[in-house]
């Protein structure tokens, strides 16, 4: 394929991924990124295993994606409450 056919497919994905996503309602955003969290775990799996077997840097580069885009995904994952002690708060 030449160039302008990659560039015309690659803005055309640009509106339709944007239409989909905008068209989720917020119920569902929950259930979703539940089944991409499922399948994030199963492609880590399977970055430790190229990780075990490479025999190149290039293939370790490209586990290192990963690791990135895990590190990337913790960033959104909430925060945990601080402990409050139950005294009522005198001292």
């Amino acid at each position: 394929m030449d160039g302008v056919a990659l560039l015309t497919i690659f803005i055309l994905s640009i509106f339709v991924g944007f239409e989909v996503v905008s068209k989720v309602s917020t119920v569902l955003h929950t259930p979703l990124m539940s089944g991409a969290n499922a399948i994030h775990g199963i492609v880590l799996i399977g970055a430790i295993t190229v990780t075990g077997s490479a025999t190149n840097p290039l293939e370790i580069n490209l586990v290192g994606g990963f690791v990135v885009t895990d590190r990337m995904l913790e960033m959104f994952k909430p925060k945990k409450p601080v402990a409050r002690s139950d005294d009522g708060g005198a001292a």
